[in-house]
């Protein structure tokens, strides 16, 4: 038995999570980064700066950047300093939007787009730098199997960065975040995505997502050291970062 995991608020047979979220992420590709700007107001961008900052960059850093999507961190990465950076994502559509974004920008030099899962990267061992997911953590079926890829994929002594929204925001701003979360986001994704439920589906996995702790215990189970976390916006969002030991 595989038995079963969480997608949204309801329970799914852990088999069939990553065919939900590859449908669920082809149907919204198109406008993802739109919806991204109208959902943060544009503030996601100041979370990924700061990213990508954390990431103390070199020249000769070869960088992967998992769920990589439309290729955003990977063109921040490059524009910091980075030699090149291998984005993965589940879902083909997103991949395709990434490389026309970054054909658009003139940054396809030293990117590369590769289909795969984060549970089981078709990458060699100890290859990267660095390594990056920016909003994908709670849309795995099995965290800590990632959080093992990560780990596998990395030089030693190589820097891990995750951003991810926190299940909760500072106190005080519960009420209002789980109104906008509720009731704006799926308004939203209905009207400029065309897809309310996709955009449920969003706010369902952050609620079910670890808190940071929790987070942070499973990175330093993965075999990282070193770990810092810092909230952003008033909790709605974290960053967490680590060292492969």
């Amino acid at each position: 038995m595989s038995g079963t995991a969480s997608f949204g608020y309801r329970e799914v047979p852990a088999e069939e999570k990553a065919g939900l979220v590859q449908d669920l992420f082809t149907q919204v590709a198109g406008r993802y980064d739109l919806m991204n700007d109208l959902m943060s107001l544009g503030i996601h961008r100041l979370w990924k700066a700061e990213m990508v900052e954390w990431l103390r960059l070199r020249p000769k850093d070869r960088v992967v950047d998992v769920a990589g999507g439309t290729g955003d961190i990977a063109r921040a990465a490059l524009a910091a300093g980075a030699a090149s950076v291998t984005v993965v994502d589940l879902t083909p559509a997103m991949l395709a939007e990434g490389r026309a974004r970054s054909l658009d920008k003139g940054s396809l030099a030293g990117i590369d787009w590769v289909a795969g899962n984060a549970e089981a990267l078709p990458l060699p061992n100890r290859a990267f730098d660095a390594y990056t997911i920016a909003f994908g953590l709670r849309n795995l079926t099995h965290l800590d199997r990632a959080l093992a890829e990560a780990r596998r994929v990395l030089k030693p002594g190589g820097r891990f960065v995750a951003l991810e929204f926190a299940p909760r925001a500072a106190a005080g701003l519960n009420d209002f975040f789980d109104l906008y979360s509720f009731s704006v986001l799926p308004w939203l994704g209905e009207k400029i995505a065309g897809d309310r439920d996709a955009y449920l589906y969003l706010a369902e996995s952050i609620r079910r997502f670890p808190d940071p702790e929790v987070l942070a215990r499973k990175i330093r189970a993965a075999g990282f050291g070193g770990h810092r976390h810092r909230r952003l916006s008033c909790g709605i969002a974290q960053l967490h970062a680590a060292t492969r030991l």
